[in-house]
């Protein structure tokens, strides 16, 4: 009997909700460094982070996603991963847990959601009492316009 395939996701929270990047693409969860503003840059781009010499972009993953954006005087923590285009951080508001799931609990991203979240969410993993949302960290990084609902 074959084992069912396994996932792990390092989860955050974004305004109450629960998302995933898969544990392999994860470099290290942080606090929030310095950061030093971009100018002229889109305002997803919350500035330059400096990761022991290396470089690196800091994403707002609420402004990504079109949710509200964070309380002025929230301090996000910094999901560092990486892709094709390097390494980048992601902000979100809070870190959960590393969390394993089968490949039987995932579907497709829910109709009702937004376009632009539609677009780079792979889709969800319905957890015993919440949905995980599984985020597309290539289609995150590659900075075009989102569809519109």
């Amino acid at each position: 009997m074959s084992m069912a395939e396994k996932s792990q996701f390092c989860t955050f929270y974004l305004d109450q909700l629960l998302f995933g990047a898969e544990l392999h693409g994860v470099q290290e969860v942080i606090r929030c460094p310095e950061m030093t503003r971009i100018p002229k840059a889109p305002e997803i781009f919350r500035g330059l982070i400096n990761l022991r010499g290396q470089i690196v972009t800091a994403i707002d993953l609420r402004r990504r996603l079109e949710l509200e954006p964070m309380a002025e005087d929230a301090t996000p923590m910094n999901v560092v991963v990486r892709c094709q285009e390097g390494t980048v951080s992601l902000l979100v508001d809070s870190i959960g847990d590393v969390v394993e799931v089968d490949q039987e609990t995932f579907e497709k991203p829910p109709e009702n959601m937004s376009k632009a979240m539609r677009a780079l969410i792979a889709g969800v993993h319905k957890l015993p009492n919440r949905l995980l949302h599984v985020l597309e960290l290539e289609k995150l990084v590659q900075i075009t316009e989102l569809p519109k609902d």
